[in-house]
C-alpha cells in the first residue's frame, strides 16, 4: 500500500452541495459574509510583494513574491470547470447508499452535511458492555462482509460475531425528488453448535451532521417508534422502527425498549456518546421467562472535555433488546414520494430483495461469465463477494485535507471538497488513496462504467492550480479518527503512481465526449505536474520525491510516494536517482493522453513524442538495463554493504543512559550504480507492456519471473527476490518487511495481464508467455479462494512461503482484482 499506510467533487470550494436548484437565501447571505474582507490567493501574493518592496530590495521582493505566489497556489483550486457536472452527486440513483465504509452497517446521502443512519449491537452475556459499531480488527470477528451488493439498489451482508450471526439487508425504492425510499432488515440468530439463545441489543440511530432537524416520536415512554425530520438536501422524511418479529418475520417478539436523545461533538464521537450513556440497571423480564440484567442507554451527561466545542450532531437512538433469533426492520420514507404503493416492509421487502438478488446474479454472469468458464458455485459466490465488498466499501467524504509545501511554514487547510471513492479496507484504511483507486476502477469499470467515470471525476476535481492531488484523502473528523496524527499532513511535492490512467485507458473508447472534454484540462495539468515536479536528472528520466528524510535510521530509506513503501531503492537518496517504475507509469500516461487528445481533436503530438521516447526499448536499455545484474533496475547512489546495529550511547555522570537505537551502518561507501534489487520494480517495463514482443530482454524477465529462487511461488509472484540481501529484512526495529517478499495482488494482476498480452502477440517468446499465464493465473486464483474459504476475508498481502493472508483485513481493494483474473478481463 502507498504512503502513510504504515501509513472537489460536485461540491466545490464554495459549497455547491444542494440536491438541486440554487442555495437558499440564508446560505447565500452566509457566503457573502464569509467573502467580505477575504483576499484571494493572488491578493495575498500582491500584499506580500508590496510589503517586501516597502522593506527595500528588488531581489528580496521578487523572492518573497514567488514564495507567496507558490504558497497561494497550493490552496487555489484548479481553474477549469469541474470535471463532475453540477448536481451529479445528488443523482437520485446514487444519492442514498452504504457510503459509510468504516462502520459495519449504515447509510448516508452524498451531500456535504449528510443525514447519517447506522447500526450498533451488543451481546448481553458479558459482564462488560462490548459495543460493536465501527469496523475494528480488534473486535476479532471471524468474518464479515457483503455477499451481494450492486452498488446502487440493494445489499446483503453477513456478520459473524462470536456465536452470533447478523444478516443486514437493504433495498432502495426510487421515487420523488430526494433519492426515494429505503428499508433495512436485520436478522440475528445464534451460530454454532450448543450456542444458547442469548440476549442481544440492537441500536438503530439517526444523526445530523451540522444542519437539519430531527423530531422523536416515543411510545410508552421508552420505545422510539419513529423519527420525522427535515434537511436541506432531503426535505421532509420519516424513519420508522418496526416492532421485532421472529426470524421468519411472522410472529411478534417480546422486547425491551430504550431510547437516547443526545448531542455529539461530531459524528466521529457517536460511539463514545452511546458508550458513556450505558447503564446496567435495566432488567429484561419476559412474561413467564427468566429475568436478566442488561446494559441499555440511559441519561447522557456529555463527554469530558467537549463542552467548549459545542454540539454539532443531533443523535436519536432506538435500542431494542430481545432474545435470539429475531428480525427487525427499519423504513425510510421521503416526503417527496407521491403514490407510494405501500410500506417497503415485511412481504413487500422480501419480494423486492429476491428480485434484486436474481437480477444481480444474472448481471454478474453476463459481465464476468464465471459459470461458463467452469467455476464452481462456491467460487462464483467468492467472486460475487469480492466485487460486492468493493461496491459496499465505497464512501462519500466531504471536508478539507491538511497540506503543506516548501513555501508554507505550517500546514494549512486545503479547499473544501467532496470525494466519492472506493476504499482499500473498511477496518484499516476507510478513506481514499490515489494509487489504489486506479486499480479499484479497473474492476468497477467492468461492472458499471458510469460509476467509474464519476469516481474519476471526483478525484480530478480535488486538483489544485498546480496540478497536484493529495494522495491520501483525510477529509473529515471520522476519517481523521482512523489516521495517526503524524500521517495526516499531505505534502505537495509528493506524488503517487497515476494509476487512474489505467482505468481511463479501459474507459476511453466508450466514454461520452462531453465527459472527456471536462476531464481533459485537468488531466493535462496533472500530466504536466508529474513531468515538472518528478523529473529525473537526465532527459526522459523520473525520480520519486518524498523519500525518508532521516535515512540513517532505516536499513533502506522508504519511498512511500511510489506506493511500494519499503521496496529497496538506492541506499543513499539523492537527486541522481532514476526510478524505473515512475518512468513506466509516465509512458502509460503519455499513451492515454495521446489517445484522448486525438479523440477530442486536441494537439496530440507532444504526448505521442513522450510516448515514443518513453517506450523506446533502446533508450530504456541505456537508462535502466543493468547487464551485470541481468535485469532492469533503478539507478542511484547505492551501497549493498549496509546493516542495522545498536548505537553506542553514553550518559553523563549520575544519569541513566538513553535506550540505544538501531541505526544504519554503511560498511562500504555508496557509489552511483544500478540498484541490485530484483523484484516488482524490475518487472515494470514488462508489467506495463513497454517491451516489444521480440525484445532480447524479455527472456531474462520471464526467467526471473518463473524462478523459484527469485519471484515465483505457488501463490503468486513475491515482491522481492529471495536472493536479495533485503529479502524479508526489517527496515527498522519497529518496521517489519512490507514490499520485501510478500505477494501483492495488484502487481500480480498486472503480471497476469502482461502475460496475456504477450501470449497474444507474435514473437519468439509467445509460447513461454502462454504457459506462464496459465500457471500464474491458476496459482493466484487458487490461493486467494483457499484463503477466503479458510478465513472469510481477502487480505492486504499473502505470505510468499505459505500463501496465508496477512496484513490488514478485510482488504477488498485491489485484492478484489482476482475477479478480473478469473474472468480473464484485462
Amino acid at each position: 500500500m502507498a504512503g502513510e499506510r504504515r501509513r472537489r467533487g460536485a461540491e466545490g470550494p464554495r459549497g455547491r452541495g444542494r440536491a438541486r436548484g440554487s442555495p437558499p437565501r440564508r446560505e447565500r447571505e452566509r457566503e457573502r459574509e464569509r467573502g467580505r474582507g477575504r483576499l484571494s490567493g493572488r491578493g495575498w501574493a500582491l500584499l506580500a510583494l508590496a510589503a517586501a518592496l516597502a522593506l527595500g530590495g528588488a531581489a528580496v521582493a521578487l523572492a518573497r513574491w514567488g514564495q507567496a505566489r507558490a504558497a497561494a497556489r497550493l490552496v487555489t483550486p484548479h481553474p477549469a470547470p469541474p470535471a463532475l457536472p453540477p448536481g451529479a452527486a445528488a443523482s437520485p440513483r446514487r444519492f442514498w447508499g452504504s457510503y459509510r465504509p468504516h462502520i459495519y452497517f449504515g447509510m448516508k446521502t452524498r451531500s456535504p452535511r449528510a443525514l447519517v443512519t447506522g447500526l450498533m449491537w451488543m451481546q448481553q452475556r458479558e459482564a462488560e458492555a462490548r459495543l460493536r459499531h465501527t469496523c475494528e480488527q480488534g473486535d476479532g470477528l471471524s468474518r464479515y462482509g457483503w455477499l451481494q451488493h450492486d452498488g446502487e439498489n440493494f445489499g446483503v451482508q453477513d456478520i459473524h460475531d462470536h456465536g452470533l450471526l447478523l444478516r443486514t439487508e437493504f433495498v432502495k425504492r426510487p421515487g420523488g425528488e430526494h433519492g426515494g425510499d429505503w428499508s433495512w432488515r436485520v436478522t440475528a440468530r445464534p451460530e454454532g453448535a450448543g450456542t444458547q439463545a442469548s440476549l442481544i441489543s440492537l441500536f438503530f440511530y439517526v444523526a445530523t451532521d451540522g444542519q437539519g432537524t430531527l423530531q422523536p416520536h416515543v411510545e410508552d415512554k421508552t420505545r422510539l417508534a419513529s423519527v420525522t425530520g427535515t434537511t436541506e438536501e432531503l426535505g421532509h422524511f420519516k424513519i420508522s422502527f418496526l416492532k421485532p418479529t421472529a426470524e421468519s418475520g411472522t410472529a411478534p417478539k417480546y422486547a425491551s425498549y430504550n431510547y437516547l436523545q443526545a448531542v455529539s461533538p461530531g459524528l466521529h464521537r457517536l460511539t463514545d456518546v452511546v458508550k458513556s450513556s450505558l447503564s446496567n440497571r435495566f432488567v429484561f423480564a419476559p412474561p413467564g421467562g427468566a429475568r436478566q440484567r442488561f446494559f441499555a442507554v440511559d441519561t447522557f451527561r456529555g463527554l469530558p472535555g467537549t463542552a467548549e466545542q459545542g454540539p454539532r450532531s443531533h443523535l436519536l437512538l432506538h435500542q431494542v433488546t430481545l432474545r435470539l433469533p429475531c428480525r427487525v426492520e427499519v423504513t425510510f420514507e421521503s416526503g417527496s414520494v407521491a403514490g407510494r404503493p405501500g410500506p417497503l416492509a415485511g412481504p413487500a421487502l422480501t419480494e423486492e430483495l429476491a428480485e434484486h438478488v436474481a437480477a444481480f446474479e444474472r448481471r454478474f454472469e453476463e459481465t464476468f461469465s464465471l459459470g461458463r468458464k467452469g467455476f464452481t458455485p462456491a467460487q462464483q459466490r467468492f467472486a460475487q463477494a469480492a466485487l460486492s465488498n468493493m461496491l459496499g466499501g465505497m464512501g462519500y467524504f466531504h471536508g478539507r485535507s491538511i497540506v503543506q509545501s516548501a513555501h508554507t511554514e505550517q500546514p494549512v487547510p486545503y479547499p473544501e471538497g467532496s470525494l466519492f471513492t472506493a476504499v482499500p479496507s473498511r477496518s484499516f484504511f476507510p478513506r481514499g488513496f490515489l494509487w489504489d483507486e486506479g486499480f479499484h476502477q479497473l474492476l468497477l469499470a467492468r461492472w458499471d462504467p458510469a460509476l467509474s467515470r464519476e469516481v474519476i471525476a471526483h478525484w480530478l476535481d480535488l486538483m489544485n492550480a498546480e496540478g497536484w492531488i493529495p494522495r491520501e484523502q483525510i477529509l473529515d473528523d471520522e476519517a481523521r479518527a482512523k489516521v495517526p496524527p503524524e500521517f495526516i499532513v499531505q505534502h505537495s511535492e509528493n506524488a503517487n503512481p497515476p494509476t487512474l490512467f489505467l482505468a481511463l485507458q479501459q474507459l476511453l473508447g466508450a466514454a461520452p465526449l462531453p465527459y472527456l472534454q471536462r476531464l481533459f484540462p485537468r488531466l493535462r495539468t496533472w500530466y504536466d505536474w508529474y513531468n515538472t515536479t518528478q523529473a529525473g536528472p537526465l532527459p526522459y528520466t523520473f525520480r520519486w520525491r518524498g523519500r525518508d528524510r532521516d535515512p540513517e535510521l532505516f536499513l533502506n530509506p522508504k519511498t512511500l510516494t511510489s506506493g511500494l513503501d519499503d521496496y529497496p531503492r538506492a541506499s543513499h537518496p539523492s537527486a541522481d536517482e532514476r526510478h524505473l517504475d515512475l518512468r513506466c507509469w509516465m509512458a502509460l500516461a503519455s499513451a492515454v493522453m495521446g489517445d484522448m487528445a486525438e479523440r477530442l481533436g486536441e494537439p496530440a503530438e507532444p504526448y505521442r513524442h513522450m510516448q515514443r521516447e518513453l517506450s523506446d526499448n533502446g533508450l530504456l536499455d541505456r537508462l535502466h538495463w543493468a547487464e551485470h545484474l541481468g535485469m532492469f533496475a533503478d539507478y542511484g547512489n547505492h551501497s549493498q554493504a549496509v546493516g542495522l546495529e545498536r548505537e553506542k550511547v553514553r550518559a553523563a555522570p549520575g544519569q541513566v543512559p538513553p535506550a540505544p537505537r538501531l541505526v544504519r551502518v554503511v560498511r562500504k561507501a555508496p557509489e552511483l550504480q544500478f540498484v541490485g534489487a530484483l523484484g516488482y520494480v524490475s518487472l515494470f517495463p514488462f508489467l506495463l507492456q513497454l517491451l516489444r514482443p521480440d525484445s532480447p530482454r524479455l527472456p531474462r524477465v520471464l526467467a526471473a519471473l518463473r524462478s523459484e529462487q527469485h519471484l515465483w511461488t505457488p501463490y503468486g509472484l513475491r515482491s522481492l527476490s529471495r536472493a536479495s540481501p533485503l529479502y524479508m529484512r526489517r527496515n527498522t526495529e519497529h518496521d517489519p518487511p512490507y514490499w520485501r517478499g510478500p505477494v501483492w495482488v495488484n502487481i500480480n494482476y498486472l503480471a497476469v495481464r502482461a502475460l496475456h498480452h504477450y501470449s497474444g502477440r507474435e514473437g519468439p517468446h509467445r509460447e513461454q508467455a502462454v504457459q506462464l499465464y496459465r500457471e500464474l493465473r491458476a496459482n493466484l486464483i487458487a490461493n486467494l479462494y483457499r484463503q477466503y474459504a479458510a478465513s472469510g476475508y481477502l487480505w492486504e498481502q499473502y505470505s510468499d512461503s505459505t500463501g496465508k493472508g496477512q496484513g490488514c483485513y478485510p482488504f477488498t481493494g485491489w485484492s478484489a482484482l482476482v475477479v478480473l483474473v478469473m474472468a480473464e478481463e484485462y
